[in-house]
C-alpha cells in the first residue's frame, strides 16, 4: 500500500508566521471566543457547585407544611425549638445545649452606605445556628451583638455593592433600623455566604413577628431523619414538614435546570460563531493562496496532503488559543463573584471547565478548517496556476 505523500510539518509552521497579521487576527478571534466559553462554563460549574456544597447531610430544615419551595414564606411557632429539643432524642447536644437553631430568613431591601436599596438576604439567628451550620467560619471581627450583624463575604456581590461598603463597622440599614457591621464570615463557597446574620430576638422586633421561619437541626450521628419527619406527621396542629437539608438543595438545583440548560445553549451559539469566524478566516487564507497550493500540487503533493496542512495550520492556532483562553481564564475569570436570583456564588474554572472550553477551542479550528481544506482538494491545478 503506498502512502500519501505529505507536507514537512514544518511547513504548516513556518505559513503561520509568513502572514503575521492574518494569523494574530485570526489567533485573537479563536482566544476570545474560547475565553467566552470559559465564562459560561464557569458560571455553570460555579453555580452547581455553590447548591452542592449548601446542604448538610446531618441537618434538617423544619419548616412549615407545603412551604419546601420557597422558606421564605415558611412560618413556625417561636417555641418549636424547644418542643423539638424535648421530644426528638436524635438531635446533637452540646455541651447541654441542644442544636435546634430557630432561625427567621427573608428577603428584603438593604441600604449600606446612603445608597439605593438593593434586595438582599437576612437570616436572623442564635449562637446555636453556629454550631449547627458547621461550614461557618468568622474570617473577621465577631458574632453579632445588639444592634450589630455579621455579613457574608459574598453578601456585598448580592447587593452590587463593592466589599468595601460591608467592612467592619459599616452600617446596613433594613427593617428599618441600622445595624452596624461586626464581623464576616465564609461559609465554605455555600449560599449561606449571600446573606446577612444578626441577632433573632432584635430582627422580631424590629419586624414586629414572634414567629420562626425554619429551625434547623444538628442530628447526631447514627440518628435518623424518619424520626423527625414522624413527629412532624403525628403533630398535625402545628403543621410543620420537615425536609433533609441536601435534599432541599438538590430540588433547588433541579429548580435551576431550565437556567444551566440556557446556560449551555450560549455557549453552544458562542461555539458557532468562532467556528464561523474560523471558516471566514481559513477561507480568505485559501483565496490568497490559490497560486502557491496549485504550485504544491504541480510539485507533486496530493490535494489530501494540502488539506491535511490547511487543517494542521488551523488547529495550530486553535491549541494556541485554547492555551491562552485558559491562561487568562484562570488568572481573570476564577474565583470572581457574580449575583443570581437568591443568592451570589464564584465562577468556578475547573478541570471539567478547562476540559470543556479547552476542547470546544480544539473543535472550532479543526471544524472550521475542514470546508476550506475540501475546496483546495477541488482546486484545479491549471487555473490555480493561472490565478492572480
Amino acid at each position: 500500500m503506498i502512502g500519501i505523500r505529505v507536507l514537512p510539518w514544518e511547513y504548516g509552521v513556518r505559513n503561520l508566521f509568513r502572514r503575521p497579521l492574518r494569523s494574530l487576527l485570526t489567533l485573537v478571534g479563536l482566544t476570545l471566543s474560547v475565553l467566552l466559553v470559559f465564562v459560561v462554563v464557569g458560571y455553570i460549574r460555579g453555580l452547581e457547585a455553590s447548591l452542592a456544597v449548601s446542604g448538610d447531610p446531618r441537618v434538617v430544615i423544619v419548616h412549615a407544611l407545603g412551604s419546601s419551595e420557597n422558606l421564605e414564606i415558611s412560618s413556625v411557632p417561636n417555641r418549636t425549638p424547644a418542643l423539638l429539643s424535648a421530644s426528638l432524642e436524635g438531635i446533637e447536644r452540646w455541651q447541654g445545649t441542644s442544636l435546634a437553631s430557630g432561625e427567621l430568613y427573608l428577603g428584603t431591601l438593604v441600604a449600606v452606605k446612603k445608597g439605593a436599596p438593593s434586595f438582599g438576604l437576612v437570616r436572623g439567628v442564635t449562637p446555636t445556628a453556629l454550631l449547627v451550620r458547621r461550614q461557618v467560619q468568622i474570617l473577621e471581627g465577631h458574632y453579632p451583638g445588639p444592634g450589630e450583624v455579621m455579613v457574608g463575604r459574598l453578601a456585598a456581590t448580592k447587593l452590587g455593592r463593592s466589599r468595601a461598603a460591608l467592612a467592619l463597622g459599616e452600617v446596613a440599614t433594613f427593617e428599618g433600623r441600622d445595624w452596624r457591621i461586626s464581623g464576616i464570615f465564609a461559609a465554605r463557597g455555600s449560599t449561606l455566604e449571600s446573606e446577612l446574620w444578626c441577632p433573632l430576638d432584635e430582627l422580631q422586633q424590629a419586624m414586629k413577628r414572634q414567629d420562626l421561619t425554619i429551625v434547623a437541626l444538628a442530628l447526631s450521628p447514627g440518628a435518623s431523619f424518619g424520626d423527625v419527619d414522624e413527629f412532624c406527621k403525628e403533630r398535625l396542629d402545628l403543621e410543620l414538614e420537615a425536609t433533609p437539608e441536601t435534599t432541599y438543595y438538590a430540588s433547588l438545583n433541579e429548580h435551576y435546570q431550565p437556567v444551566r440548560a440556557l446556560a449551555w445553549l450560549i455557549a453552544a451559539l458562542v461555539a458557532c460563531a468562532g467556528v464561523f469566524t474560523g471558516l471566514n478566516t481559513m477561507y480568505g487564507a485559501v483565496v490568497g493562496r490559490v497560486r502557491e497550493l496549485a504550485t504544491l500540487q504541480a510539485l507533486g503533493y496530493g490535494r489530501s496532503a494540502i488539506a491535511l496542512a490547511l487543517i494542521q495550520e488551523a488547529t495550530l492556532l486553535a491549541a494556541t488559543g485554547s492555551l491562552l483562553a485558559s491562561l487568562l481564564a484562570l488568572l481573570t475569570l476564577n474565583n470572581i463573584a457574580v449575583r443570581f436570583t437568591m443568592s451570589a456564588f464564584t465562577l468556578r474554572v475547573d478541570s471539567t471547565a478547562v476540559a470543556i472550553s479547552a476542547g470546544a477551542g480544539l473543535l472550532l479550528g479543526i471544524i472550521g478548517a475542514i470546508p476550506p481544506a475540501v475546496k483546495a482538494m477541488r482546486l484545479p491545478v491549471v487555473e490555480g496556476l493561472k490565478a492572480v
